[in-house]
């Protein structure tokens, strides 16, 4: 039988790892891809960031709120590609 833990581990660092994760996908994708591309990366770099979100919470070992913290942190991703996509699409809009 296991001991329960009675401190459990904050669960905080591994949500902002996705969103850390996703900003530097979505910079990658603003860098390395060609404008036209950009929208189907993004998509792709989200499904990166969903597996991610997995992965990291279930390294944590507890079954109590994993779906809220995989929801958190796939939320999170969401924003923050989103805000880069705008970015990408108003730098297009943009006479250079």
């Amino acid at each position: 039988m296991a001991a329960p833990a009675l401190t459990p581990r904050r669960s905080t660092g591994g949500i902002v790892a996705v969103w850390v994760a996703a900003a530097v996908i979505g910079l990658s994708i603003g860098l390395f891809v060609p404008s036209d591309w950009r929208a189907a990366w993004l998509v792709v770099g989200l499904g990166g960031c969903l597996i991610l979100a997995f992965a990291v919470q279930l390294g944590y070992g507890r079954s109590q709120g994993y779906i809220q913290r995989v929801a958190i942190s796939i939320l999170g991703a969401f924003v923050v590609l989103g805000v880069i996509s705008l970015g990408f699409g108003l730098a297009s809009i943009i006479p250079g």
